[in-house]
């Protein structure tokens, strides 16, 4: 018999947040401010604004995630990458403070093939040390690329190192991707134990499928039972890191509302 209280809902469309969540039978929703590709900035799609999305979703019961945009590599050597980058990641935690959200995901990020990575994490350790976090900040762990800075769990211990030296870094948080785990090489078993043996904490899960095979480095989520991730062991994972899940898995309404069922009647 499945557990009820699994907290539990899908990345979702940004114009409302709140009717996709009960639209899926979903306690959360993760969703991006505006273009996830661009520089521009967070923008609020919602009807009455970030004030009444915040009133909104707590009268709804309904738990807010902002993924922050994708150019965002605060690790990067070049000037013309990071600076934008945590500039426009001030502005969405920010923002996410604003709307009443729970955290702001963003990803590892990535050096070039032959930068030297000790810089990448200092660079984290920077980027920490200037952010002001009023919601708490989630780096998800990434599948590809060998010089990125949370695909594998020795990279992400010395992520954490250059983190924990950073003022404000126990507002840093850990957002742990089932298919970006297995794309990455990371046996999905003990990976729970493992990344928390690094950092202490796994504050949210990004439930997916892989459309490819383990160690693969490829990007490419689906639906549950579509993949070549056991089902079994998703639902393991998900119980043993006790935190939120978001489904960022294809299929709108409809795949996104089995996959909550799956893991439901599993977890």
């Amino acid at each position: 018999m499945g557990d009820m209280t699994l907290n539990i809902g899908g990345h979702v469309d940004q114009l409302d947040p709140i009717a996709e969540a009960k639209a899926r039978g979903a306690s959360l929703s993760q969703f991006f401010l505006g273009d996830p590709q661009s520089y521009k900035g967070p923008v609020f799609a919602y009807a009455g604004g970030p004030a009444a999305l915040k009133a909104d979703a707590a009268a709804a019961g309904v738990d807010l995630y902002v993924h922050s945009p994708y150019p965002i590599n605060v690790a990067s050597l070049n000037n013309r990458i990071r600076i934008p980058g945590r500039k426009l990641l001030q502005q969405h935690l920010t923002a996410a403070a604003e709307i009443g959200a729970k955290a702001v995901v963003v990803h590892g990020g990535h050096l070039g093939k032959d930068e030297d990575a000790a810089k990448g994490f200092d660079n984290w350790r920077k980027c920490i040390d200037g952010l002001d976090m009023p919601v708490p900040l989630l780096i998800e762990n990434t599948a590809g690329g060998d010089n990125a800075m949370a695909r594998r769990l020795e990279a992400i211990a010395l992520l954490w190192d250059a983190i924990g030296a950073a003022e404000g870094g126990d507002t840093v948080g850990f957002c742990l991707d089932t298919c970006h785990a297995w794309a990455g090489g990371n046996d999905l078993a003990d990976v729970v134990d493992r990344v928390r043996a690094i950092t202490g904490r796994i504050d949210l899960v990004h439930a997916n499928d892989s459309r490819d095979v383990f160690d693969s480095g490829a990007d490419r989520h689906t639906n549950f039972g579509s993949g070549h991730i056991d089902g079994t062991a998703l639902a393991d994972l998900v119980r043993a890191a006790g935190a939120p899940v978001v489904c960022e898995t294809p299929g709108g309404v409809e795949g996104q509302s089995a996959d909550i069922e799956f893991l439901r009647a599993r977890v």
